[in-house]
This record gives structure tokens, sequence and C-alpha cells, in this order.
């Protein structure tokens, strides 16, 4: 079967962000998200304990780090590896276009 990450996207702008399992195994998540003008709460960060690298593959957004006074913009194509337990929020995301994300979710190898 052939799915497509663009398939089944919002009409119109959603309340919340959109999150789709496109595959998940032992230490392993990859998701779909789907972002319309969302950000993280204020004084929201996620602290996640496995590791993560995310890919946006369109609209834009804001990406911040608690341990990074620079906000990262994105732009279609832009990637970010995000280590495990590293603060980080969504300032904003594009309000006219939807933001469509691919994160892998994975667990760190420790040495």
């Amino acid at each position: 079967m052939i799915n497509n990450l663009f398939s089944q996207l919002p009409a119109q702008p959603p309340e919340q962000e959109q999150f789709l399992t496109l595959l998940q195994q032992p230490g392993l998540h990859i998701e779909r998200i789907v972002s319309f003008g969302h950000a993280s709460p204020a004084d929201f960060w996620y602290q996640q304990p496995q590791a993560e690298w995310v890919l946006l593959l369109s609209g834009s957004a804001q990406l911040r780090f608690a341990d990074d006074a620079q906000v990262r913009s994105l732009q279609p194509g832009d990637f970010v590896q995000i280590a495990a337990q590293r603060r980080h929020r969504v300032d904003a995301t594009a309000s006219d276009q939807a933001s469509v994300w691919l994160a892998i979710h994975y667990h760190e190898e420790t040495q």
C-alpha cells in the first residue's frame, strides 16, 4: 500500500495540531505533525526522554531551545537534530498554510 504525507491535510485550520503515527517500533516512533498557526503554550518546554530528528516539509516555523538565545527559523527542507532531554519549544508556525513536519523519535545509543 502506498500512502502520502500530504494526504488528508485539514481544509481549514484545526484547533489543535494534528499528530499521525506513521511507524511505531521498539525504540522508534515516526510521525507526521500538521501545524497551522500553532505554537507551544507560553512558558511550556518539551523535554523528551528520546532524541528527535525533525524535518519541515511545508510552511514555516520558529524553533527555540532553552539553552540557546537564538530562535531558529525553519523553511521547507530544513531539519534539526534534538538531543534527548534538550528543552525546546515551537514559538510560531505559518498561519496562512499548513506546516507539515516529519518527526522521528528514537533512543540514542549510550557509550
